[in-house]
């Protein structure tokens, strides 16, 4: 009879910990790191992208966005196409790789091309669009290598991960970029989105061996797992009430995310576009190191003691609150504190709050709406609400006061809306729990 062989402290100290299994601790810890690196990739080249924001006028970002919204589109689209040709355990690598190609050439060419507008608006783009499938990509592969009692156990230690590299990558742009400027920043997130390749195949290993589990990764278009076009869903999504009321849900929030956005970028303008770099790196590291501070200690307790209702309209009556403190004190440090609190808010507690409302669609559903969701309601949303703040910003000449009242009055649009969203799920939770049970 074959035995295990003896654990070492290392190995009893995880167990006791994160509850991972001896023969999961080497996949665990590889899911980790590759996460680590995407995520760590990610956060320097945003603040890069996003300091460039300062250099454009409202209506040339509005276009932007739109352009961002219909190469979203496009490259989903070729995405599911292709996933439903090729096994998903080579278009992973092959992604991560077109993508570091990708900014090496950015790398290039702004070495070649300092300072130009074009190249600068294409990166723009080009990065926002490269914002949808850092994350989606992973967590995908992470579904096809552990079966569901592992995934149980070892999704969360694996998210650590990810809450890690967001900390990270944000923290290394705000101590480095005075030293090696926006453009090396370029080439450290190409080869950071790299390192993960050996990873990946190093993991397709363990998935038979270590872990024990089929390779089910084959053809995840064929299984459901993704649809081939994103807007396949467009018919449930507007068929369904419920789902409308997730879409406007998301709406309102975007409307906040953009006003702020926008009122971030224009005390930088007459900054350099390091220093810039800087202070976007600053924002996401206090953003993404409160968030994981809420998540640790609150998050999984307000669901619970809040009830669903309160729980979605916490983090709007919250910015409720907060617009009205930027309407009668408008200066800029105050819109970024506003920024952190929002956006921890959302990642620590709106945002799971949100995905559980998914856990009452079936499957099919689930797997055809959330694309038009993602992209359609989310993406578009960011073009429905730029060209309004930049309508109502022109036509009105409003000040950031103006803006903050505005914005105090979509927040509790927003609130109300999170109430009535969650007593439809608590009305339709309680009724699948009654079928079942009968």
């Amino acid at each position: 009879m074959n035995q295990r062989p003896p654990e070492n402290a290392v190995q009893r100290a995880i167990r006791a910990i994160a509850k991972v299994e001896a023969n999961e601790i080497q996949a665990t810890v590889l899911s980790f790191l590759w996460v680590f690196f995407v995520m760590c990739a990610w956060y320097i080249l945003r603040p890069v992208r996003d300091a460039l924001s300062s250099d454009w006028t409202d209506a040339q970002l509005s276009w932007l966005w739109t352009s961002t919204f219909v190469f979203s589109a496009v490259a989903v689209s070729i995405y599911g196409a292709v996933i439903s040709r090729v096994r998903f355990k080579r278009i992973v690598p092959g992604v991560y790789v077109f993508f570091a190609l990708s900014f090496l050439g950015f790398y290039v060419a702004g070495a070649t091309l300092s300072g130009n507008d074009i190249l600068n608006r294409v990166y723009y783009v080009w990065t926002s669009v490269f914002g949808l499938f850092h994350l989606s990509v992973f967590w995908t592969f992470m579904s096809g290598l552990y079966n569901t009692r592992q995934a149980e156990r070892l999704f969360g230690v694996i998210a650590v991960g990810a809450t890690a590299g967001a900390i990270a990558g944000p923290a290394f742009v705000s101590a480095f970029a005075d030293d090696i400027g926006s453009l090396n920043m370029l080439l450290v997130s190409a080869l950071l989105l790299l390192t993960p390749i050996p990873i990946m195949a190093w993991l397709d290993r363990l998935r038979s061996t270590a872990l024990g589990n089929p390779d089910t990764s084959g053809d995840l278009l064929r299984d459901n797992r993704l649809g081939a076009n994103p807007f396949a869903g467009f018919r449930e999504f507007v068929s369904s009430p419920y789902l409308l009321w997730i879409g406007l849900f998301i709406l309102l929030y975007v409307c906040m995310s953009t006003f702020l956005y926008y009122e971030i970028r224009k005390p930088l303008g007459d900054l350099t576009q390091v220093r810039r770099s800087q202070i976007w790196a600053n924002i996401d590291l206090a953003v993404n190191v409160l968030a994981a501070v809420t998540a640790l200690l609150a998050t999984s307790r307000l669901t619970t003691r809040l009830g669903m209702p309160r729980t979605l309209a916490l983090v709007p009556a919250v910015m409720v609150i907060a617009w009205s403190v930027v309407a009668v004190s408008p200066a800029a440090l105050t819109v970024f504190v506003v920024q952190v609190v929002r956006r921890a808010g959302n990642y620590a507690i709106t945002r799971p709050g949100r995905e559980m409302l998914f856990t009452l669609v079936d499957s099919e559903t689930r797997y055809k709406a959330k694309p038009v969701i993602d992209t359609v309601v989310y993406r578009g949303g960011d073009v429905l609400t730029a060209w309004f703040y930049t309508g109502i910003v022109s036509v009105f000449s409003l000040g950031l006061a103006g803006v903050a009242v505005v914005g105090g009055a979509v927040a509790a649009i927003w609130a109300g809306v999170g109430v009535y969203l969650g007593r439809l799920y608590d009305r339709d939770r309680r009724t699948q729990e009654t079928t079942m049970e009968s």
